[in-house]
This record gives C-alpha cells, sequence and structure tokens, in this order.
C-alpha cells in the first residue's frame, strides 16, 4: 500500500516525522517504509498554488492508495475548543471570484464553473467515504480554503454565514481538488490551533494545536 502524508510544513508534523523516521525503514528522502507499507511525506508548502503543484507532482511519480493532509486551522464556532482535532469532511473556495461593490461573487455565480462540475458537488470539494475513514473517529466540519487569513471582523461574519463552515485553512482546497481529480481516497485531519477573529497572536494556541494533532497521526499510522 503507497500512502501520502501531506502538511503545508514541516514544523505541523515534525514529531510525526521524528517517529516515523525511528520506526520505520528510510528507503528514499522522505520515503519510508514498513511491513508492506509504502509511506511518502510531501511538505507541499503555504497556500492553494504551492500545495496544488506539490501534490500535484507526488501523484505524478507514484500511484498513492490512500493520502492523509495533516496541520493546524482556524475555528469560526467557539463550540470547537482550541487544540481540537478534526476531520475536515469538505472544502469551499473562499476567495476564488469576483468582486461586485460591496458584494461578492464566486466561480459558480459567474458562471465559469458548474456547481456539480468535477470534482465538485453542490459547490464543494467533498471527501467520499472510504474504508480507512472508520478508523478517523473525530468530529466533522466543513471547511473554507483562503488565500489570506480572515482577520475583519465582517469579512468573518460575511464567510462564516456565506459557507455555513465551520474550520478555515490555507491548503484543504488544493489538496480535496488535487486528491478527487486523480481518484485517491483521502482524509483532511486538523488541529485548531484559533479562532477565526481580528488578528491575536496572544490566544493563539499553536504548541497545543501541533501536539494533539501528531498524538492522533502517530496513533493513526501506527494502525495501518
Amino acid at each position: 500500500m503507497n500512502i501520502l502524508l501531506s502538511a503545508a510544513t514541516e514544523a505541523e508534523i515534525a514529531p510525526s516525522i521524528q517517529h516515523i523516521s525511528a520506526n520505520w525503514q528510510q528507503v528514499a528522502p522522505r520515503v519510508f517504509q514498513r511491513q508492506g507499507i509504502r509511506l511518502t511525506i510531501c511538505i507541499s508548502g503555504v497556500g492553494m498554488m504551492a500545495s496544488a503543484y506539490h501534490l500535484a507532482k507526488a501523484c505524478a511519480a507514484t500511484k498513492f492508495d490512500m493520502a492523509l493532509q495533516a496541520g493546524i486551522g482556524g475555528a469560526f464556532h467557539r463550540h470547537i475548543q482550541l487544540g481540537d482535532v478534526v476531520f475536515v469532511r469538505s472544502e469551499q473556495l473562499g476567495d476564488l471570484g469576483a468582486e461586485d461593490g460591496d458584494g461578492y461573487l464566486d466561480i459558480f455565480e459567474l458562471g465559469l464553473v458548474a456547481h456539480d462540475e468535477l470534482p465538485f458537488t453542490g459547490g464543494r470539494l467533498t471527501t467520499p467515504v472510504a474504508d480507512f475513514h472508520r478508523r478517523i473517529d473525530l468530529p466533522q466540519v466543513d471547511g473554507l480554503t483562503v488565500n489570506m487569513v480572515s482577520g475583519n471582523e465582517n469579512s468573518i461574519i460575511r464567510l462564516a454565514d456565506r459557507y455555513e463552515c465551520q474550520v478555515e485553512s490555507m491548503e484543504g482546497a488544493a489538496f480535496h481538488y488535487v486528491c478527487l481529480q486523480e481518484t485517491i481516497p483521502f482524509a483532511q485531519v486538523r488541529a485548531i490551533s484559533n479562532y477565526i477573529e481580528r488578528r491575536n497572536r496572544a490566544g493563539w494556541k499553536i504548541s497545543e494545536a501541533i501536539d494533539n494533532l501528531n498524538k492522533w497521526l502517530i496513533s493513526f499510522v501506527g494502525q495501518l
């Protein structure tokens, strides 16, 4: 079985990389093997553009049986606790479109893409159910991917209401898009490091989020 493990930055999954390096056989740079499982680590870079490139390049080199994206992200809703680890079941694009005065038209409203044009389903990039999802016992949320992290109160309200999403990242949609196009079973898992609000680094819990994310990831990889 060939598995792709992706993260935007190495720091987000550094403890897992250390664990894998110590317990798996390294057969190539960022490629490890154990008991018939081959695991490739892809550090995709920040944002949709870098992620799409590096993920597509990885998929062109190897046919993967499963892909997993792990990282941190922000939450729109306070019922999600900082440090919580969640499974992102769908993604939407939050800023691909056109401004219309104070309004906004996305690519579907502009008529550039149909709501159900592959790989979209109703305008969303939805995760198809696969057998391995039964081992992901995490709260399920809907994600929004943006090029610019939200930090304006009016923008935050508009995005949360319009897209009915609970979490935000800068790479999720690119991962979903590539996996859907390549027909690779996939899952995106994120730990919540901050709330989506006016920029307030004092309230962030990045270390706790990374710690919780990697505890889950190490456990999940160990069950493969």
